[in-house]
């Protein structure tokens, strides 16, 4: 099983993470933050990766020590249940839409960050999440799962849909870049012979 168990605890956030990346999407999130549990429940299940995540902290000053410290354990899970990635497609893309809008995602599982993001999302807030904070978490989790991944809007106007056709969108794009490929069960996807 590609599994990891990871505790973070700062001064500022207390984290708590077990991912599953065989699993079939079930997910138990407290986040203290509504919209960002909503996203990352909607990244479990389209994932199919089973995450268990309570996070505890400092949203009295705002949320983003949180939303930026689960992008890094989140990050470092998904790179260590991955462990030498043999026998993975590595590539993964996904174009969803969610009502209006429309974004496409595209991942390499390459051993590199790399981050291109390129959503617009018109509103500073989703209530009251700070819409910024996307960007965040996406930094954070790409710099420690050490992947490339190029998120683009396509279309789009109201910021809820923006956003979740993303998640959405990431989530597709991982499932499908970390399957296992039966055809090379026990290679490493790169010529260099590592990732």
């Amino acid at each position: 099983m590609r599994t990891s168990q990871i505790n973070r605890e700062t001064n500022e956030t207390k984290i708590s993470l077990y991912i599953n990346l065989d699993g079939t999407g079930q997910s138990t999130i407290d986040t203290g933050i509504g919209f960002f549990n909503h996203m990352l429940t909607l990244f479990s299940k389209h994932s199919g990766y089973d995450l268990n995540l309570t996070c505890r902290g400092d949203i009295d000053v705002d949320y983003h020590h949180s939303v930026e410290d689960v992008g890094i354990v989140l990050g470092q899970a998904i790179c260590e249940a991955l462990g030498k990635k043999r026998g993975i497609r590595r590539y993964g893309n996904a174009l969803i839409p969610m009502d209006e809008a429309l974004v496409q995602t595209a991942v390499d599982i390459s051993g590199r960050s790399f981050l291109v993001f390129g959503l617009e999302i018109p509103s500073q807030k989703v209530g009251n999440f700070d819409t910024e904070l996307v960007e965040e978490f996406f930094s954070a989790l790409t710099r420690e799962a050490k992947l490339t991944l190029n998120m683009q809007q396509i279309s789009g106007k109201n910021s809820h849909h923006i956003i979740e056709a993303a998640f959405k969108s990431f989530a597709r794009a991982m499932r499908a870049a970390t399957e296992p490929d039966p055809r090379f069960s026990d290679a490493i996807p790169s010529t260099k012979g590592a990732l």
